[in-house]
């Protein structure tokens, strides 16, 4: 049962090395891939340092299409997929709560609930419409944790969900394919914790292109058929 990591990265050389050292640790993990995003710093030479293979974008194509560029580099090896921030640091080793339901078969996909963090920067307002987006359509899903990109997905899971949806819609996607196709997902909490955005004008126009991009997703999704 082979269990690959993917890692997309842009400009997380501060994290990048601890976060491909705790996801080795894990003692079900075979592979750390790393997708650096176009990065301009030296995100790619550390992630490699630590272990990871290392897929370099030319360009920043976005979560999603970082993702789905992973996917196509291990899909012939990958049984169990785990997709992971890349500035969890150490709590990256956490991964391996969420793969132990689907290695035991009790789960199709898993989905991390990180703790709140203690000065949210975000507003609430991308959560509350992937939230009421999954609901709508998966099922009536209440999911808690609906743009945690902290992952577990059987093989069975990434051929019924891919491809990944663009940018940061693609966690949204995920969770509404996955309940469409009748898989079992479970959202299991972890200790894992990672850069908040803050409540600056960078910030404000992170959440404001993460909020069009859900936005979109789930447009697409309500006129999908599969």
């Amino acid at each position: 049962m082979s269990v690959i990591v993917l890692m997309p990265a842009h400009d997380e050389a501060e994290r990048i090395s601890a976060s491909v050292t705790a996801a080795r640790s894990v003692s079900s993990v075979d592979r750390v891939v790393v997708i650096d995003d176009g990065s301009r710093d030296d995100t790619a030479a550390l992630a490699a340092g630590a272990g990871a293979e290392v897929l370099v974008m030319p360009t920043n194509v976005g979560k999603g299409g970082a993702l789905q560029a992973g996917l196509n580099a291990v899909r012939d090896d990958a049984d169990i997929l785990v997709l992971l921030d890349a500035d969890l640091g150490a709590t990256a080793a956490e991964a391996e709560l969420l793969i132990a339901p689907v290695l035991t078969g009790d789960a199709g996909m898993t989905v991390g609930v990180l703790p709140r963090p203690a000065r949210s920067g975000g507003l609430g307002l991308v959560k509350g419409l992937a939230r009421r987006g999954i609901a709508m359509l998966g099922n009536g899903f209440d999911a808690l944790a609906p743009l945690s990109g902290q992952r577990a997905l059987s093989r069975q899971a990434w051929e019924a969900v891919e491809p990944f949806a663009p940018g940061y819609g693609a966690e949204v996607a995920l969770t509404v394919r996955a309940l469409r196709a009748g898989l079992r997902v479970i959202e299991v909490p972890v200790s894992m914790t990672h850069a908040a955005t803050g409540r600056d004008l960078v910030g404000f126009a992170h959440r404001g292109r993460q909020f069009l991009h859900v936005l979109r997703t789930l447009i697409a999704l309500l006129l999908e058929r599969r």
